[in-house]
């Protein structure tokens, strides 16, 4: 995933990517682009983490 597929995806800002793929120990892979290099994400880890990150549950007080 690119960074702006993972932001996409993360709902957040693509200049808080790298932060975040670091916090939770996530590295990139450098890909030429068609200008310059960029930073692409393992799409399945991305993914897995963001599944087990806080908020993501039942709400019981709204019950």
């Amino acid at each position: 995933m690119s960074r702006d597929e993972v932001a996409e995806y993360l709902g957040i800002a693509p200049g808080s990517v790298r932060k975040q793929m670091s916090s939770w120990g996530i590295t990139s892979t450098p890909v030429r682009g068609p200008k310059r290099m960029e930073a692409r994400y393992p799409a399945a880890e991305v993914q897995a983490r963001a599944a087990r990150r806080r908020g993501q549950g039942h709400r019981s007080d709204l019950d």
